[in-house]
C-alpha cells in the first residue's frame, strides 16, 4: 500500500508562499493536465493549491532519496537564464552532473559518441595541466585552447556521468521537452518543477508550482538537493 504523504505545517507552506510557488500563468495558458492543482485565480493569475504541490514534492524527494541511498546519479538540467547558478550550484553540493543551457540532442540516445567528446575534454585538460602541450606549436596550442573552451561549455558539467543517471531534474519540462522526451524514450524517470503551463501528463515527478521566478526554483531546487544528501546517509559504505 503506497505510504501518504505528510501534511504540509503552517511553517512549510508558509515558506513556499514566501517563495511565490502558488503563482501560475495566466489562465489561457493553462495545460489540462494541472487542472486539479488550480484552486482560484487573482489579477487573471492562476493560483496553484500548494498543499497538493507539497504532496507532489515528498513523493519526489522520497524518490530522490531512494536514488542516493543506492548512489545513483540524478542529472539537474536547465536552459533557463535565471535557474542557472541555481542548478549549478545545486549539482556541486551533491557532487552530481549538470548541463546548463542548450541541451546536446544525442546526450543520452547515443551516449557512447558524447562519452568520446567527454573523454577528449578530460585528455585535453589533463595535458594542458601538466604542461604536456609545450611540445605543440603557438597556434597549435591556440586551436586546443579554443576546443577545450567548446568542449567544455557542451560537456563540463557532464564530465563525472559515466552512464546513464538513473533520473533528471529539470526546471519548466515544457521548455526542456526535447530533453524530457529523450529521457523518456530511454527510460529515464523525469523529475520536474513544473509550472501551470506545462504537461505533466507523463512525467513521472511532476512538482506543480511556480517555474519562473528565482526564489521559488530555488527553494524546490534546495528541496531536492537536501532529499538527496538525507538519503545519501543511508548509502552503504563504499
Amino acid at each position: 500500500m503506497a505510504t501518504k504523504a505528510p501534511t504540509a505545517s503552517n511553517a512549510t507552506l508558509e515558506a513556499m508562499f514566501s517563495a511565490g510557488a502558488h503563482l501560475g500563468y495566466n489562465r489561457s495558458r493553462r495545460h489540462p493536465s494541472v487542472s486539479t492543482y488550480i484552486f482560484g485565480t487573482k489579477n487573471r493569475v492562476e493560483l496553484i493549491d500548494i498543499e497538493k504541490t507539497h504532496e507532489l514534492l515528498e513523493k519526489a524527494k522520497q524518490f530522490v532519496s531512494d536514488i542516493a541511498a543506492q548512489r545513483g546519479q540524478i542529472l539537474f538540467i536547465t536552459s533557463k537564464k535565471e535557474a542557472e547558478d541555481i542548478i549549478r550550484s545545486a549539482a556541486r553540493a551533491v557532487d552530481m552532473p549538470y548541463v546548463i543551457g542548450r541541451w546536446i540532442g544525442g546526450t543520452f540516445t547515443n551516449y557512447p559518441q558524447i562519452r568520446k567528446r567527454i573523454e577528449r575534454l578530460v585528455d585535453l585538460s589533463t595535458q594542458r595541466e601538466k604542461g604536456e602541450l609545450a611540445k605543440y606549436t603557438k597556434k597549435e596550442r591556440l586551436m586546443i585552447d579554443r576546443e577545450i573552451t567548446k568542449l567544455e561549455k557542451m560537456f563540463g558539467g557532464i564530465v563525472t556521468m559515466k552512464d546513464m543517471p538513473k533520473a533528471i531534474f529539470v526546471i519548466d519540462p515544457r521548455r526542456e521537452a526535447i530533453t524530457v522526451h529523450e529521457a523518456q524514450g530511454m527510460g529515464i524517470p523525469v523529475i520536474a518543477l513544473a509550472g501551470s503551463d506545462c504537461d505533466i501528463s507523463l512525467i513521472g515527478y511532476p512538482v506543480v508550482a511556480n517555474d519562473a521566478s528565482v526564489k521559488s526554483i530555488k527553494y524546490f531546487t534546495d528541496e531536492i538537493v537536501a532529499a538527496y544528501k538525507a538519503g545519501s546517509l543511508k548509502a552503504p559504505a563504499k
